[in-house]
């Protein structure tokens, strides 16, 4: 199973579209997870086009993507691996903890917010971040993830996006 997890995508509020790899990212996949600051159902729509999409609900995200069917919170199967998807996970010192605790049964949490991407395992739950695709702040360039599942088990990757602004 190939899964896209994208974040902070902020169309139209910071960038006017989406960036063609990422497009191209959704299309390649078996499932994309939003993990919230979407900011425009277009983005879900366009992300879909050919994939089912999911999504949860970040703090720049209004009425609309609440309508579109976005939750605070997921709760997925991917592969057999038990997932949660937020948007904001809270600050570095004590996430990993905050997470088993909120997510007992989770095996990896995938969220965003920072716009920093992350891949980090206590050897219980596995945090992922996919950075942002438009809007990187101080990261080196924008980012998002390709996740292969098999067997049980997550390979991330996160995806710089080569010649974008920097």
């Amino acid at each position: 199973m190939r899964v896209l997890v994208t974040a902070d995508t902020h169309v139209p509020d910071f960038a006017r579209a989406l960036p063609d790899p990422l497009v191209a990212a959704a299309r390649a996949a078996d499932l994309v997870v939003h993990a919230g600051d979407v900011t425009a159902p277009a983005v879900l729509d366009e992300l879909g086009t050919n994939t089912p999409v999911v999504a949860v609900v970040g703090n720049n995200d209004g009425a609309a993507i609440r309508s579109w069917g976005a939750t605070d919170e997921l709760l997925l199967d991917l592969g057999g691996i038990p997932t949660a998807v937020v948007h904001d996970a809270g600050p570095r010192t004590g996430r990993a903890r905050r997470m088993r605790r909120r997510f007992p049964e989770a095996r990896l949490v995938l969220f965003g917010h920072s716009h920093i991407p992350l891949d980090e395992d206590d050897g219980v739950v596995r945090l992922l971040n996919p950075g942002s695709p438009t809007w990187k702040r101080r990261q080196p360039a924008p980012t998002f993830m390709v996740l292969t599942v098999a067997r049980g088990r997550a390979e991330p990757r996160i995806v710089p996006i080569e010649g974008a602004p920097r």
